[in-house]
């Protein structure tokens, strides 16, 4: 047992869920996905975000992630966070639940959302990430510590299109495979979503692979992830959904300048407005 961070209390790791942590979704009572039929079952009959985040926050379906998320927590913790307790799950969704604007990443880090919980939380991804919201009126502070620090997005969400930390990270194809369902159900239950904004071309991808899954109307052949590039996709019913692309916000793209802070504004200053298709 050690203390949050923020709050002090105590915790195991990986946290039980249902216990007392800062934005957990999940109770102990929380229906648990171990295969990828499970998956499929559990996030189809989802009946909003909030049992759908509780729902994936549990997910144990990659016995590989499992291992490795865990493994992190219990003896992999890096010496700075050595004192701090690892949540050491799936991470779920964060932000404004009725937000207009997605924004999609590829999956938690090791040693910041598998050990605070929150998408994009303690590590030097987030930490440019969270300042460019901020800058850009999205978040209310600009820094990002750990979940219960007061941080609030307003009018985005954040979330994940593979929800485990994976070794090196990087997740395989069935692993992306299993996770699909939970984003595809995301998107299904946020009719108010306008614009998607992936961080990455696996994000890239595993938006357009989700909305083919739905039956939505996807360019074919399926455009290539690029900075800055947009295109539309097509709900059924004919409401537009636009696609933005931008590179994403690993500290080998940020350090070599590849992704500057005055290109990330650019693209999130450009995420209010919808398609106008």
């Amino acid at each position: 047992m050690d203390p949050h961070p923020v709050t002090g209390q105590a915790f195991p790791s990986p946290v039980p869920p249902g216990t007392g942590w800062p934005g957990d979704p999940a109770s102990a009572d929380t229906p648990v996905a171990r295969t990828p039929a499970q998956v499929r079952r559990l996030a189809a009959s989802a009946d909003g975000i909030p049992d759908l985040q509780a729902r994936l926050s549990v997910c144990r379906a990659c016995p590989r992630l499992v291992a490795w998320r865990e493994s992190v927590a219990r003896d992999g913790r890096r010496a700075s966070f050595a004192a701090q307790p690892y949540w050491g799950r799936p991470g779920p969704s964060f932000g404004d639940p009725a937000a207009p604007v997605l924004i999609v990443g590829l999956a938690p880090a090791a040693n910041g959302t598998n050990r605070t919980g929150r998408m994009f939380t303690g590590d030097s991804s987030g930490d440019f990430l969270y300042a460019a919201l901020h800058r850009t009126g999205y978040a209310n502070q600009p820094t990002s510590v750990g979940a219960g620090d007061g941080l609030e997005l307003t009018g985005v969400r954040i979330v994940a299109t593979v929800r485990c930390a994976p070794p090196a990270n990087k997740p395989t194809g069935d692993e992306r495979a299993t996770c699909l369902p939970w984003l595809a159900r995301d998107l299904e239950l946020s009719p108010q979503v306008h614009t998607i904004m992936t961080l990455g071309a696996i994000g890239w991808q595993g938006v357009l692979a989700a909305a083919a899954a739905m039956g939505w109307d996807v360019p074919h052949p399926r455009p290539a992830f690029g900075h800055g590039r947009e295109v539309v996709l097509q709900r059924p019913g004919g409401h537009p959904v636009r696609l933005v692309g931008c590179y994403h916000v690993s500290p080998h793209n940020t350090f070599t300048k590849r992704l500057t802070p005055p290109m990330l504004d650019a693209v999130l200053s450009g995420l209010r407005q919808p398609s106008a298709r």
